[in-house]
């Protein structure tokens, strides 16, 4: 487990590139909280770990090592990439036309409709479900190819989903927090439904394993039913993080929505009657005299 690396070659290539971009883009802009940056890194790092460590070497032979894997992926590193805030980055970096195509793109009709509450919800929660119950799993551990499509599309579900509910970067819809709240409690649900799937039912991709013959590690069952824990409890704990953070930023926003009422207040006329609620711009359409 410690000494074991294998290089991953396309997930490298992914991660440096990206690192690269990241950061030329921080040199143009200037001046960038130092905290994004670091968790931009560490979301590359987590998909370097688990995929070029112990996690690598053995996710063709273990089923768990696998279901650590798409746990990280889908739920860890979009999270940390969302929150170093790269849309806003490459806004900020971008020559001006550039920048201005991106934003028309970011408010168009397509960009509205696939940022959709519910289809951000079926890239959150139906990535595991179309892994482990169709053939596409045995698929991803005999081509290499395959493999590397499913963890790219992982961390695009995933980032699609952090990135229209954090909304650290523009989004195309302003939905309200509850929404974020209201998945990720249905995310929580399904994982416990998958989780038991994998741990009662049918042993996943059992010819290709039985075909291994390994002799060390835990028997086939004993694999799976820890690999169906990783889905159903390590999903939910790499989850919290992200509540911790929608919540946050759900009183951030509140915060800054109260402070703007404030100064839209201070900077209207006082009203003849001296109601206060009549000048506020929230509440004067809601309790306005006739």
């Amino acid at each position: 487990m410690v000494t074991t690396w294998v290089p991953d070659w396309p997930v490298l290539v992914f991660a440096a590139f990206s690192a690269f971009g990241y950061l030329r883009a921080v040199r143009r802009v200037g001046e960038w909280p130092v905290r994004r940056t670091v968790l931009f890194c560490a979301g590359l790092a987590s998909a370097v770990l688990v995929t070029c460590s112990f996690l690598g070497a053995y996710d063709d032979v273990l089923f768990w090592a696998r279901a650590t894997q798409t746990v990280v992926l889908l739920m860890l590193t979009p999270l940390l990439l969302a929150l170093g805030a790269p849309l806003t980055l490459v806004l900020a970096a971008a020559p001006g036309p550039v920048a201005a195509a991106l934003r028309r793109a970011g408010r168009g009709r397509f960009a509205r409709a696939a940022t959709f509450p519910l289809v951000i919800t079926v890239l959150l929660i139906a990535p595991p479900f179309l892994l482990y119950l169709t053939p596409l799993y045995e698929a991803s551990l005999r081509n290499g190819a395959v493999d590397e499509l499913v963890r790219l599309a992982l961390v695009l579900c995933g980032f699609a989903y952090f990135w229209t509910r954090l909304r650290l970067d523009p989004t195309p819809r302003e939905d309200h927090h509850l929404v974020s709240f209201g998945i990720s409690f249905a995310e929580v649900v399904l994982d416990a439904g998958l989780g038991l799937v994998l741990w009662l039912g049918p042993l996943r991709a059992a010819g290709y394993y039985h075909a291994l013959g390994r002799a060390w590690g835990p028997d086939l069952r004993t694999d799976q039913i820890i690999g169906a824990g990783v889905l159903w409890i390590g999903g939910d704990l790499a989850g919290l993080p992200f509540v911790g953070a929608l919540f946050t930023r759900w009183m951030r926003d509140d915060e800054r929505q109260a402070e703007r009422i404030d100064e839209e207040l201070d900077d209207a006329p006082a009203a003849a009657s001296g109601l206060w609620w009549e000048s506020d711009p929230a509440l004067a359409e809601r309790f306005r005299r006739g």
